[in-house]
């Protein structure tokens, strides 16, 4: 039962990594973690552990690396922080999608405001894009290294 359990949170998990309506990179480490701990044992720790290793690595990977690539683009640091802010408003404000909308509209219009040109705040709304899908691949690396530990650990208990 502790097994189909954790099956379904994965998957959950996995459906959240990909639409990104909730945090399912941690949904899937934190199943996994629960797993490991209600087998107990070395291996259970053991899964349990590079699940949720994998999960704060990723944490701190997603934010410093999508920063990394959009200051390389040209965007400020102070735009990618109002974007965030406008992001989790958007989020409360339009279910599902207002969160991505309202952080790439946030970049766009800061950016514009900044440029004073459409064709200059443009290539830095791509590039806030683009890193969305950074963090979006490093959350699935994630979700996957936990799901990897998880199989390992049923197979071989």
């Amino acid at each position: 039962m502790a097994e189909l359990l954790t099956i379904l949170a994965i998957v959950v998990g996995l459906a959240g990594v990909v639409s990104q309506v909730f945090p399912g990179g941690t949904i899937v480490a934190g199943a996994v973690a629960i797993w490991g701990w209600y087998q107990g044992g070395t291996l259970g720790w053991t899964v349990a552990i590079v699940a949720v290793v994998a999960m704060v690595v990723a944490m701190v990977l997603k934010y410093v690396l999508a920063a990394r690539y959009m200051e390389r683009g040209g965007v400020k640091s102070s735009t990618l922080v109002i974007a965030a802010i406008a992001g989790v408003v958007g989020f409360f404000v339009v279910p599902v999608v207002g969160m991505f909308l309202f952080f790439v509209g946030a970049v766009f219009l800061i950016e514009l405001g900044r440029a004073r040109s459409a064709a200059r705040a443009w290539p830095a709304t791509v590039r806030a894009l683009e890193a969305a899908g950074l963090t979006i691949l490093i959350e699935l690396a994630d979700a996957m290294v936990a799901v990897g530990a998880f199989v390992v650990g049923w197979i071989v208990r």
